[in-house]
């Protein structure tokens, strides 16, 4: 091996390393330990004595400023690099209306039902819980909303080896769905100014996008401009520039190109874009973000319990701990009782309400929103990460153990199935016998 590396141009050996690397940063186990550690390492940092660096880190402003875009490192990560993020989720959500599983209405019905029971649920029980508290506390409401669906996905690969498939498949779609409606709330509610020109300027590159993909060209020099300038006109529109990625990412085209004598499997544009994208938003977009966005000044346990004692706290952890799986759960039995739709192969109710646990992961989008609500460096937006940070992993562990719980019926009847022939038959024999 080391021979034959030795042969090879140094551009090949580096082109193999990084195409590995990018393998694994493709596996959303990867994702999600990145993700954590981002989180980690903020928390661990704005509570150590190095704290003032972090928050120096986070303010320190780059960019040019004659297209207004001086931002300090937090507002690049929360406007710039979860614009990436967006864009793989947006890839993701027209893929599975295209050629995945959303594209069958009878399939997609169950799931779709119950992400809208998934944000309705949550939302309500943070109104219920924050209303005595001020029209202040009101604008988080949309917090416990999302969910993390990279964090959901990676807790799911991490304890769910032994799942049917369709369980997988019903978490996608949910949180797909979930995605698209928390985009939607971000751009309907969270734009607190609106610039007309700009916005509607935006269309221009987006159009170009869009064409030049429909003419199958896809050279970066030409690509990348008209993205980055489709995000500059969107932030400066006032809507938030996420949703941007989300726009670029619903021009790309789904269907595969016909096939070629040497292809083995036709693939599609939005195949080779989310190929190539997912690494980025998994190995540096999302950290990043956490990075930037989890660190919080928990101040002992004296901070901890008046964090988790303020009605808003309270409200987005009994959103995604209780009003999710809630939400989820209801909608999903109301759907399959009253159009006599099944839950899916091998899905059962303990899979749901598994699932409907990972949906409480909120996290990255939580967190976004939970940015967007109130303001930086005041109490409720230190007291509003905690509760994220604190209900999702609350979510976490209450779905490990329950799909965990799944797991032993559902390994034993792929054992059955799979088993040797001769060996059934032998059992059988000696059975009768």
């Amino acid at each position: 091996m080391d021979a034959t590396r030795r042969d090879l141009p140094p551009g090949s050996v580096v082109r193999r390393q990084a195409g590995r690397i990018a393998d694994v940063l493709r596996a959303e186990t990867t994702g999600g330990a990145l993700l954590l550690a981002g989180a980690v390492i903020a928390l661990i940092w704005a509570n150590s004595p190095g704290s003032p660096g972090y928050d120096a880190m986070r303010s320190f402003t780059v960019g040019p400023t004659w297209l207004h875009l001086d931002l300090s490192l937090a507002a690049w990560a929360k406007d710039g690099l979860l614009a990436i993020f967006f864009f793989v989720a947006g890839l993701e959500l027209k893929r599975e209306f295209v050629t995945g599983e959303l594209r069958q209405p009878r399939r997609a019905a169950v799931p779709i039902a119950a992400a809208v029971g998934g944000v309705l649920a949550p939302a309500a029980v943070y109104v219920l819980i924050t209303a005595a508290a001020g029209a202040d506390a009101l604008r988080g409401w949309a917090i416990p909303a999302a969910t993390d669906i990279a964090f959901a996905l990676a807790v799911l690969a991490v304890i769910g080896r032994h799942l049917p498939p369709a369980v997988r498949v019903f978490l996608l779609t949910l949180a797909v769905v979930d995605d698209l409606i928390a985009i939607m709330i971000i751009a309907v509610f969270y734009t607190a100014t609106l610039s007309i020109t700009p916005l509607l300027a935006s269309a221009l590159p987006l159009v170009a996008f869009a064409i030049l993909l429909r003419r199958r060209v896809t050279s970066a020099w030409l690509l990348l401009p008209l993205a980055l300038t489709a995000w500059a006109l969107v932030h400066a529109s006032g809507v938030h520039a996420t949703v941007a990625g989300v726009l670029l990412a619903l021009t790309v085209p789904a269907r595969p190109q016909a096939q070629h004598e040497h292809t083995a499997v036709p693939t599609s544009l939005i195949e080779r874009f989310e190929h190539t994208v997912k690494p980025v938003s998994a190995g540096l977009a999302v950290p990043v973000f956490a990075l930037m966005s989890a660190g919080v000044a928990i101040g002992g346990l004296g901070g901890l319990v008046s964090a988790l004692t303020d009605p808003v706290a309270i409200g987005v952890i009994a959103g995604l701990v209780i009003g999710k799986p809630l939400g989820v759960i209801a909608v999903t039995w109301l759907v399959t009782r009253l159009t006599r739709t099944g839950l899916g192969t091998n899905l059962t109710w303990t899979h749901i309400t598994g699932l409907s646990m990972l949906a409480g992961i909120g996290f990255t989008v939580s967190l976004l929103i939970g940015e967007l609500s109130f303001v930086d460096g005041t109490g409720r937006h230190d007291h509003v990460k905690i509760a994220i940070l604190t209900g999702s992993l609350l979510a976490a562990v209450l779905a490990a153990v329950i799909l965990r719980l799944s797991q032993p019926a559902h390994r034993h009847s792929t054992d059955a199935i799979t088993r040797d022939p001769e060996q059934t038959r032998a059992g059988e024999t000696a059975g009768t016998a």
